[in-house]
C-alpha cells in the first residue's frame, strides 16, 4: 500500500487525472482520503490541506489507519534557486524544516525539528534522504525527463508555515542551506515518516519564484505545476513496483 499525500485543490484534481480512485473519500477529521490503485497496485491518496500540522496529521493517518509502506509527496513548491524557472520539477534528496528553533535576543536559531531547541546546535543543512530513496528518484529523473517539457533535477527544500514572497529571504534561504525550494508541507511528512521508518518520495513542481510576484504566478502556474508532480507520481509507483518485484 503506497500513501499518496496532497494539499490544494489543484493538486489533488492532477493527482485524480493519473490514478483510479473510489468515487467517494472516506473522511477522516479535516482529511480526506481515497482509496484507489495504480497499474494492480493498492493506494491511499489523502488531501491533506495547508501546512505542517495538515501534513502531519495526514501522514500519520496513511500510516497508521491504512498502513502505508512508503509516502510520496506530491505538489507544488517555490523556487529558491536562480536556475529552475517556474515548471522546474524538483525531487527532493534533502529536507527539513527550517521555523522550528530558539528566539533569544530578538534573533532566531533554527534547529532540527521535535528535538528541544535549547542548547540544541544550529540547523545549518538540511536531512539527505536514504541511498534507496535516491536512487528510485535517479530513475525517475532518467524516466521522465524527456517528457514534461521544464526541468527536473534532485534537490533541497525547506518548509515553514507560510508562504514566501519576499525575494530578499528567498535569497537568505538558498544562501543559508543551500535549498532549492520552500513548501508548507514536506518537511513536517519527513518527519513522521522517519519516525515510522518508512521512505518518503517528494516531488514537488515550481508554481512560483518565491519572490515579490509569487502571490500572482502561484494561482496562474499552479495547475500547470501540479500536473507536473502527477505524472512524476505515475511514473514512480511503476519504479517502485519493478523494485518490489
Amino acid at each position: 500500500m503506497y500513501g499518496i499525500l496532497c494539499a490544494t485543490p489543484e493538486e489533488l484534481a492532477a493527482l485524480r487525472d493519473r490514478l483510479e480512485l473510489d468515487r467517494r473519500p472516506e473522511r477522516h477529521g479535516p482529511t480526506r482520503i481515497w482509496r484507489g490503485r495504480h497499474d494492480g497496485e493498492e493506494l491511499a491518496l489523502a488531501q491533506a490541506g495547508i501546512g505542517k500540522v495538515n501534513a502531519a496529521a495526514a501522514a500519520t493517518l496513511l500510516l497508521g489507519l491504512f498502513e502505508a509502506e512508503a509516502l510520496i509527496c506530491s505538489g507544488v513548491a517555490g523556487g529558491l534557486s536562480p536556475d529552475l524557472p517556474v515548471g522546474s520539477v524538483l525531487l527532493a534528496d534533502r529536507l527539513a524544516i527550517h521555523d522550528f528553533g530558539l528566539v533569544a535576543g530578538r534573533t532566531f536559531t533554527p534547529t532540527a525539528s521535535g528535538e528541544i531547541p535549547i542548547g540544541a546546535p544550529e540547523l545549518t543543512e538540511l536531512f539527505p534522504v536514504s541511498p534507496a530513496v535516491a536512487r528510485a528518484l535517479d530513475e525517475l529523473q532518467a524516466a521522465v525527463k524527456d517528457r514534461l517539457g521544464h526541468p527536473i533535477r534532485r534537490g533541497g527544500i525547506v518548509t515553514a508555515d507560510y508562504f514566501l514572497n519576499c525575494a530578499e529571504t528567498r535569497d537568505e534561504l538558498r544562501a543559508r542551506f543551500g535549498a532549492d525550494a520552500i513548501d508548507m508541507e514536506s518537511g513536517a511528512i519527513h518527519q513522521v515518516a522517519e519516525a515510522w521508518g518508512r521512505p518518503l518520495y517528494v516531488i514537488r513542481t515550481l508554481s512560483d519564484l518565491a519572490g515579490a510576484e509569487s502571490h500572482v504566478t502561484y494561482y496562474q502556474m499552479a495547475l500547470m505545476a501540479a500536473q507536473n508532480s502527477a505524472l512524476c507520481v505515475a511514473e514512480l509507483l511503476a519504479i517502485l513496483k519493478r523494485a518490489d518485484a
